[in-house]
């Protein structure tokens, strides 16, 4: 059972919520007759309702509003996260199961834009949470300092086009820091959001970031997620960006196997970027296209593909760049969701050189 103080502030919290004007999805499902049933509720790790919904309480202007405090909240909570996971991923009922992992033939992915016309550079990104410990709100500054040793270890041993050197933010130097900057490798501590999911507890106690003498390859230890394992170049070559990336998580999957579930595929803190929790996307130029902004995102909507500012969500296109990724990340292959970037991205210079 949940103890009288949290379930206090659980009360109010849901007070709160529904006195306020929100269009997040938590808003939306977390009715009064879903709140009893899930209020007195506790996971193994002691993560409480509380934990999943303060985050959407405290912020209206939240587009999800909730976040898994460890891997069995997904199933504890079902009756809120599922119609949430439903909702955010167009389509994935309750009976509905992500395929296994499959990171497919990875000599099919290839260069988007050869000519190097186009496509500034490309992205290729995953989320991992380490199975056997809770995600950012029920970590102890002991479990932070252990997954980062583990990891450490692992970084070590990298060889390769991987090997490079790992930067913890505890101690950081100023001139490591800004040398990060410049580079935009930095994370900061959490925004607004996590902060009120109560996901930067400790910091910056076991954070830290690792990247390859070609500062290519790219692992954020503990911000959002346990770890983001990022694959980066300039130019358009999707493929070597991806077998990088494949690479780098198959090595680090050394450190402790991964949490993944059934039904949703690899676990992520934040529900939208559960499955393949694959993000990859270009900076891409393509002047023509965007001069009707809307036929531009009508076109990538096709190909299941989400079009930001330059600097990503909530931001414009400087000088004309945008940034274009996949959106489907749930009930797909990793490999079928790159295609799928792949073949959008291909089709957009094929109209962009036709206008």
């Amino acid at each position: 059972m949940v103890d009288a103080a949290t379930a206090e502030k659980l009360e109010a919290a849901f007070k709160k919520l529904q006195g306020q004007e929100s269009k997040s999805l938590l808003k939306k499902y977390l009715s009064a007759e879903i709140y009893d049933k899930l209020k007195g509720l506790k996971t193994g790790l002691g993560a409480t309702l509380l934990d999943v919904i303060q985050s959407g309480c405290e912020n209206p202007d939240s587009g999800v509003g909730i976040y898994a405090p460890d891997a069995e909240a997904y199933t504890l909570f079902a009756d809120l996260f599922d119609p949430i996971i439903d909702d955010y991923h167009q389509g994935f009922k309750k009976t509905d199961r992500h395929p296994a992992s499959d990171f497919g033939d990875l000599s099919t992915i290839v260069n988007v834009d050869p000519e190097g016309a186009f496509v500034v550079s490309t992205r290729v990104r995953c989320g991992r949470s380490i199975e056997g410990y809770p995600f950012n709100p029920c970590l102890t500054e002991a479990q932070y300092k252990e997954m980062e040793g583990k990891v450490k270890t692992i970084f070590e041993g990298l060889a390769g086009e991987l090997k490079g050197s790992y930067y913890p933010l505890a101690g950081m130097t100023k001139e490591v820091q800004q040398k990060l900057i410049d580079d935009h490798f930095l994370f900061k501590e959490g925004d607004r959001f996590l902060q009120a999911a109560n996901a930067c507890r400790y910091w910056p106690a076991g954070r830290g970031i690792y990247h390859n003498d070609n500062k290519t390859f790219l692992v954020w230890v503990n911000e959002e997620d346990h770890l983001r394992i990022i694959s980066m170049q300039m130019g358009g070559n999707l493929g070597e960006v991806y077998r990088r990336m494949v690479g780098g998580a198959n090595e680090i999957e050394k450190a402790g196997k991964f949490s993944r579930n059934e039904r949703f595929g690899f676990l992520t803190f934040c529900p939208t970027n559960l499955g393949t929790t694959i993000r990859a996307s270009v900076h891409i130029k393509l002047p023509k296209l965007a001069a009707n902004k809307e036929k531009l995102e009508e076109t990538a909507a096709k190909f299941n593909l989400q079009v930001r500012g330059t600097r990503g969500e909530h931001t414009e296109a400087e000088g004309g760049v945008y940034d274009i990724s996949n959106k489907r990340r749930l009930g797909l292959t990793e490999f079928q969701a790159v295609k799928e970037m792949q073949d959008g991205i291909l089709e957009l210079i094929k109209i962009e050189k036709s206008l």
